[in-house]
C-alpha cells in the first residue's frame, strides 16, 4: 500500500476516539432493538420506499437518523484507525497492512458465503447490514494483533 494513500499518524488517535464510542453506541442500539435513542430529522433522500406505500425519488423524508449517525461515526473512525500510518512506516508494516487487508476480505466473504448457506429471513438482512462493517473490523483486529505480537517478540529479544 502506498504511503501516499495513508492518513498521517496523528489521525489514528482521532480515529480511536471516534471508533470506540460509536462501537459502544452501535452495540447498545443492537441490544435495545434500536429503541434506546431516537434522533428524528428531516433528511434528503435519493430513494425511499415505504413498506406498504410507494417509492419516492429525490425527496425529503422524516426519519430516525440515529443508526445513520452511528454508522457514519463507526466508518470514519475505522477508516482513520485502519489507514493512518504508523510512527515508523517501513516495508514490514506495509506488507502487514496489505496481507491483513487481503486476509480481512477473504474472511469476510467466507463468512458471507456461510451466511448465504445457513441464515434465512430477516436474520439474513441483519447479517447483510453487519457485513458492511466486518471488513474494517477484521482488518483492524488482525493488523493490530500481528503488530502487537511482532512488537512483543522484538521487545522480548531485546531484553533477553
Amino acid at each position: 500500500m502506498l504511503k501516499k494513500l495513508l492518513f498521517p499518524n496523528k489521525y489514528k488517535l482521532v480515529g480511536w476516539c471516534i471508533l470506540v464510542p460509536s462501537t459502544i453506541l452501535g452495540i447498545i442500539l443492537i441490544i435495545s432493538d434500536f429503541e434506546v435513542m431516537a434522533l428524528n430529522a428531516r433528511v434528503f433522500s435519493f430513494f425511499s420506499d415505504e413498506i406498504f406505500g410507494q417509492s419516492h425519488f429525490f425527496t425529503f423524508i422524516d426519519t430516525n437518523v440515529t443508526n445513520t449517525l452511528v454508522g457514519i461515526m463507526f466508518i470514519l473512525g475505522a477508516l482513520l484507525v485502519g489507514f493512518s500510518s504508523e510512527k515508523r512506516e517501513d516495508e514490514f508494516i506495509e506488507k502487514l497492512r496489505m496481507t491483513s487487508l487481503l486476509w480481512a476480505v477473504f474472511v469476510n466473504y467466507i463468512l458471507l458465503l456461510v451466511s448465504f448457506l445457513f441464515i434465512y429471513g430477516t436474520a439474513f438482512l441483519n447479517v447483510m447490514i453487519y457485513n458492511m462493517f466486518t471488513v474494517l473490523i477484521i482488518f483492524i483486529a488482525r493488523f493490530n494483533y500481528i503488530l502487537y505480537q511482532n512488537r512483543k517478540s522484538v521487545d522480548y529479544e531485546e531484553h533477553h
